[in-house]
């Protein structure tokens, strides 16, 4: 019987992971041009660190976690997203006595259990940006700065900044109480999610995407008007620095991440145009969250960005991404003899970085001809006993159909010529 992929999960075949390179190469670009370092942390954690982190009261933590035993007996969670790893490597490595900020990035795998759809796998890919050690409003407008950098380099376009604040905990808690007084008389027309947000955690229940909350919702208070001196400071100075920037931006308060360590900014890219719309980059600033971990005071902010999904919105704009597969050059090879120099040849090609390959299957000559056609390489080697005896080998412009002769040790240096 046939094992397949377990649900919600995505093969990346050769055909495909081009792609994904052109995307990571240009991130590894972007990062250096703005100064972030790339940090790795294990793809699961203790689960009490995302219980902490994320928030019990989050769907993440409630229904969507991959959780389990390990032999020892504890328990172990696949990460949901890549903030808390982090946060928890950057206190249990001291990072916080180096020169502040820690300016880092990463690509890695992340895990939820909830239903496959179109641009939502179980296991998906990430790119995140975290800062620790910034508090100023510029770091905010940086990382949205460097989100629209990259996507601008890919050639993804109408992508919209949506921004906002969602206070921190000295103002927040009047928000939530006017927030609760506005629903109460609502509170039976909400869902059954919202309804157990309403005591948990209110400010959630503007994120709920059923049709009859969200029409419950109109002409409910907003979290701007409740905003502490601190916070709306903050906020404007972002503002202002977006506009510095030559950003153009959308203040929506009604964004809400879906994470509990979320402080005063909050943003969301989103695509309006394509086959595939919706957000495609959102984060914001998590002052707490350090401290939350037991480690200092700290401020903290990030984003993360899937990539299976923007790689979706890519293709459905019919955004150019360069095929960077394929061979330089390919040998069809005659006898024993003609290989065996082939091989020899393929090396020295190969410490000349010229991608090069000979049949390994014992095709005919005529097929090892087909094959090479097939994979459209544009340059062929012919190599027989006469060519041997001779001290050349045959050239072929696949393209073109043309032929010449090249001496055996000139082979490396005339395709240094034509390749380059």
């Amino acid at each position: 019987m046939l094992t397949r992929a377990p649900r919600g999960t995505k093969d990346i075949l050769p055909e495909e992971s081009f792609k994904w390179h052109y995307i990571e190469e240009n991130i590894r670009k972007v990062t250096k041009l703005f100064g972030y370092e790339e940090i790795r942390t294990p793809v699961f954690e203790h689960t009490e660190l995302f219980q902490r982190g994320v928030g019990d009261t989050t769907d993440i933590v409630q229904k969507e976690m991959y959780t389990f035993l390990d032999k020892g007996n504890r328990s172990i969670t696949l990460k949901p997203e890549g903030t808390a790893g982090v946060a928890r490597a950057y206190i249990e490595n001291s990072l916080y006595a180096q020169a502040q900020p820690i300016k880092t990035y990463y690509i890695t795998p992340v895990f939820r259990y909830e239903a496959p759809q179109s641009g939502r796998l179980r296991q998906h890919h990430q790119f995140g940006i975290e800062v620790f050690g910034a508090k100023e409003p510029s770091i905010d407008a940086e990382i949205i700065g460097l989100a629209m950098h990259l996507l601008n380099k890919l050639e993804v376009g109408h992508i919209h900044i949506n921004i906002s604040s969602i206070g921190c905990p000295r103002c927040r808690p009047d928000y939530q109480s006017a927030l609760k007084d506005f629903l109460q008389d609502r509170y039976d027309g909400l869902c059954t999610s919202c309804q157990d947000r309403y005591y948990k955690n209110p400010l959630r229940i503007l994120d709920c995407k059923e049709d009859t909350c969200q029409d419950l919702l109109k002409d409910v208070p907003v979290i701007l008007d409740y905003l502490c001196k601190e916070c709306s400071d903050h906020f404007e100075l972002l503002k202002e620095y977006l506009t510095a920037m030559g950003l153009q931006f959308q203040v929506n308060p009604m964004i809400v991440r879906g994470l509990d360590y979320y402080t005063k900014t909050v943003f969301e890219l989103i695509a309006s145009e394509g086959k595939f719309k919706g957000t495609v980059c959102g984060g914001g600033r998590y002052d707490g969250l350090v401290e939350e971990f037991g480690g200092p005071s700290t401020s903290g902010i990030g984003f993360g960005m899937g990539i299976d999904r923007l790689l979706m919105v890519m293709e459905g704009q019919k955004t150019y991404i360069p095929d960077t597969r394929g061979l330089d050059v390919s040998f069809v090879t005659i006898g024993d003899k003609a290989k065996t120099e082939a091989i020899k040849l393929v090396t020295d090609l190969r410490d000349a970085d010229i991608s090069s390959d000979i049949d390994h299957v014992g095709r005919s000559i005529r097929a090892q001809f087909k094959y090479n056609d097939r994979i459209e390489v544009p340059w062929v080697c012919i190599l027989g006993d006469d060519e041997l005896d001779k001290g050349i080998i045959k050239l072929r412009n696949m393209k073109t159909g043309e032929e010449e002769d090249i001496a055996l040790e000139k082979l490396t240096e005339v395709l240094k010529d034509r390749i380059n």
